[in-house]
């Protein structure tokens, strides 16, 4: 139900009263179990987009070295393949709302975290420190959803090959060596 008016009426349309109006429940209920309407949204994204990634990411713990562009593939191909379907537009519309308004969100899956994609990156880049390679991630994150995501992009899609520049520019964006003062 939650989805539905989501997806049909946009996240700012859409308030925690009208979602429990629909479901039959007490608003008290939602706010009990998500504490706000970013928690809610947090957990149907986490629910539905968290499957897009679990093939890609149990090979991967904390001491794990992975290559940058392995990342970046691991993070933008799910998200290009949802971008081709309708309905996934529509998620990553969502998602794109949540993360650009730089709401707090209480992700409770490590891989919709910054964290773990900065351990990675700080292993590979010497002399990153993990804060910046979260701040590396972060503006990579920034550009991803506004190229897949942007509610005002409308129906755009990204073609193949603009969808290759973006990974090779989010490569070389993190894989930057560390400016020396």
């Amino acid at each position: 139900m939650t989805e539905r008016l989501l997806l049909e009426s946009g996240y700012e349309a859409v308030s925690v009263r009208a979602v429990c109006a629909a479901a039959g429940v007490n608003p008290a209920a939602v706010h009990y179990h998500f504490g706000s309407k970013v928690g809610l949204v947090t957990a149907l994204l986490e629910a539905r987009l968290g499957p897009l990634w679990a093939e890609a990411l149990p090979e991967v713990s904390a001491g794990y070295v992975m290559p940058i562009d392995t990342a970046v593939q691991i993070v933008v191909n799910p998200i290009a393949t949802l971008a081709a379907d309708p309905a996934g537009r529509l998620y990553l519309h969502l998602l794109a709302r949540l993360l650009l308004a730089r709401n707090e969100i209480a992700w409770t899956k490590k891989w919709f975290t910054v964290t773990p994609w900065a351990r990675i990156l700080s292993a590979q880049v010497a002399g990153l420190s993990e804060r910046d390679a979260a701040r590396r991630w972060m503006m990579a994150f920034e550009l991803i959803f506004v190229q897949f995501g942007d509610p005002l992009a409308g129906d755009r899609r990204l073609t193949d090959g603009q969808v290759h520049a973006l990974r090779d520019f989010i490569t070389a964006g993190l894989s930057a060596p560390v400016a020396q003062p």
